[in-house]
């Protein structure tokens, strides 16, 4: 039986997650918490199998929770934003879950966990292929192979994806923690690129496959101290 501990700052998501517990034969909700201070308690006095774990809560978050642990129990991210995906997986969750949570995508994180529990070995994480960005107003869905590079544009942010261009409401550094860091590359203070699709490396630009030229800032080239063409050019 895995003895499990709800983390989340909402209690309708108490109920969400108890209800998805409650149909699984091998999990038991043995406590929850509004707050991760609360939840550190609960993993101080007991033991506890698995953590469904909400980030942003008042005074400090899920992550900062799972940093300060020396072994945090298996843990399923539960949250709304999905920015965070990246920094939950480099802390070894299980999976990561956006709300609202279905009961399908619920069994597929909890047939992880039992893998997981059962292998004692870490899940390999799955890249993610797509991105989710705000345009026009709507959610649009952006196959990651498809994008060439993005483009800081005033407030927004320039998608080129084949022979469009989206204007994204999204921030830089908000894309710089939802890409995979091996496949996009940034290159400039307002420019990242997606490696694979670089054929040649100049002194101050890049040409990409789809024949444009980006520049490559001379702060970024020193920094990173790096060739941006990929190892393994397509």
């Amino acid at each position: 039986m895995l003895k499990a501990l709800i983390v989340d700052d909402e209690p309708l998501a108490h109920d969400v997650l108890t209800h998805l517990c409650e149909r699984e034969t091998d999990i038991k909700v043995v406590a929850q918490c509004l707050s991760a201070a609360e939840a550190l308690k609960h993993l101080e006095r007991r033991t506890i199998d698995l953590m469904f774990l909400d980030i942003r809560m008042p005074m400090f978050g899920g992550l900062d929770l799972l940093r300060g642990l020396d072994k945090p129990p298996l843990t399923v991210i539960v949250s709304a934003h999905q920015e965070h995906a990246f920094d939950g997986f480099e802390l070894d969750v299980v999976d990561y879950l956006l709300k609202p949570v279905s009961a399908a995508r619920f069994a597929e994180a909890v047939t992880k966990v039992r893998r997981r529990r059962q292998s004692g070995e870490p899940e390999p994480t799955q890249q993610p292929e797509e991105i989710v960005l705000k345009v026009d107003r709507a959610m649009r869905r952006f196959h990651l192979d498809d994008i060439a590079y993005f483009r800081a544009q005033g407030n927004f942010v320039a998608v080129v994806a084949g022979d469009q261009t989206y204007l994204a409401t999204t921030t830089m550094k908000q894309l710089s923690a939802q890409l995979p860091a091996d496949r996009f590359v940034r290159i400039h203070r307002s420019c990242i690129v997606q490696r694979q699709r670089i054929v040649e490396q100049r002194h101050n630009n890049l040409l990409l496959d789809n024949g444009q030229s980006v520049p490559i800032s001379r702060s970024y080239r020193k920094t990173t101290n790096q060739r941006f063409l990929p190892k393994n050019p397509r």
